[in-house]
């Protein structure tokens, strides 16, 4: 049975390991996160779940054709932003805003999978080369990551912020024409300018206000606005220099009981408290060692569609990442963004599993290539 599994999984197999490493890592964490609660119990029964069904979403979205993914791009796309519409309307309020919707028992954020949505789409139009003039990249181009960023933007500046970043940089390494990233890099400081005045804008995007109070309670510690915001970022700190080099050892956290976000936003902080520094290093390397294998698989594509996918997924990936780990050293605003496929799962845990799950696609895709490409070299020979 198990070599009969092995058969099927295809793929980076650097890959496959990160992925249930990480995955089998979160069980112990968020039992360790969420052990001073009194209902303890089910969120480590919801993620054990979470991470048997994420390995499964991984398993099946890496056996499907890359050129189905491209087929998809466009209704992806358009999907994502009508569940951002509904939202408001049928959406629950989590964390202060409204910006998940229940099913089966859980939350869906319709942001993870815009995201998805949003590489594939530029993925496909990048490949097509049809934007020789900056009116057709601002209509193919602009126009829907403007309607999305919005969309986004309404329930969650910094979910905005990293989905305006990762745009930018597919773009970049898509090779779009420097002056049209140019031109694009006015208009959005332009725009988030506006999105963040004080005014008519600010009022219409609840949100921004309090991302603005994070982030001047971030550079002025006098300003009390975001106090206990402060209060979390210090029993992060505290957590992280108490942990030592090799840790308190599993289950063995104390600042797991006044952290209030310790299973999501303040993962990494439990992390280096239980695991020390030597645990600390080792997620990042893990993060970076994806990195790294992406970008390997992106140079074994002869098309760009594929390459764009790979690079733009766990780009995402390790923007996110770098962000949680970010603030919880202390080197970045409170934000609310999970450690991929760490923290406690939900919509961003299955999100991030059929991303992965599409990467994998690519890297099986082009071993199958170069097998065939062999096999053609064998027979000239």
């Amino acid at each position: 049975m198990i070599k009969s599994l092995s058969q099927k999984i295809k793929g980076d197999k650097v890959i496959w390991m990160t992925v249930v490493l990480l995955c089998l890592l979160s069980v112990p964490v968020i039992y360790s996160s969420v052990a001073s609660q009194e209902a303890f119990m089910k969120p480590l029964f919801k993620q054990s779940f979470l991470v048997l069904l994420s390995l499964c979403f991984v398993y099946g979205f890496h056996r499907v054709s890359v050129g189905l993914y491209r087929r998809l791009a466009i209704p992806f796309l358009v999907g994502s932003a009508v569940l951002l519409i509904l939202t408001p309307f049928i959406g629950v309020k989590l964390h202060g805003a409204i910006r998940v919707i229940p099913l089966f028992g859980f939350t869906f954020n319709p942001a993870d999978f815009a995201k998805i949505g949003i590489i594939l789409y530029l993925a496909k139009i990048i490949e097509s080369k049809e934007l020789d003039t900056f009116k057709e990249f601002a209509w193919r181009i602009l126009a829907p990551v403007a309607v999305l960023f919005i969309l986004i933007l309404w329930g969650s500046t910094s979910a905005a912020l990293l989905f305006l970043m990762l745009v930018l940089i597919v773009l970049f390494v898509g090779g779009i024409k420097m002056a049209f990233l140019m031109k694009t890099a006015m208009i959005a400081a332009v725009a988030l300018g506006l999105c963040f005045a004080d005014g008519a804008v600010t009022h219409l995007l609840p949100r921004s206000t309090t991302a603005l109070n994070r982030v001047k309670s971030f550079f002025s510690a006098d300003d009390a606005t975001e106090g206990k915001k402060d209060e979390q970022i210090d029993y992060s700190k505290m957590a992280i220099a108490t942990g030592g080099f090799i840790g308190k050892g599993p289950g063995r956290s104390t600042q797991r009981y006044v952290l209030s976000q310790a299973y999501s936003d303040f993962v990494y902080a439990i992390i280096i408290e239980e695991y020390g520094l030597a645990g600390g290093i080792l997620i990042l390397v893990v993060y970076l060692v994806l990195l790294f294998r992406a970008g390997a698989i992106a140079r074994s594509c002869v098309r760009t569609f594929p390459m764009l996918i790979a690079l733009g997924f766990v780009l995402s990936i390790m923007l996110q990442a770098m962000l949680n780990m970010g603030v919880a050293v202390g080197l970045a605003p409170v934000t609310g963004q999970p450690l991929p496929l760490v923290s406690l799962g939900g919509s961003s845990l299955l999100a991030i599993s059929i991303s992965l799950g599409i990467v994998l696609a690519v890297s099986r895709a082009s071993d199958e290539r170069n097998i065939v490409e062999k096999n053609k070299a064998g027979e000239g020979a």
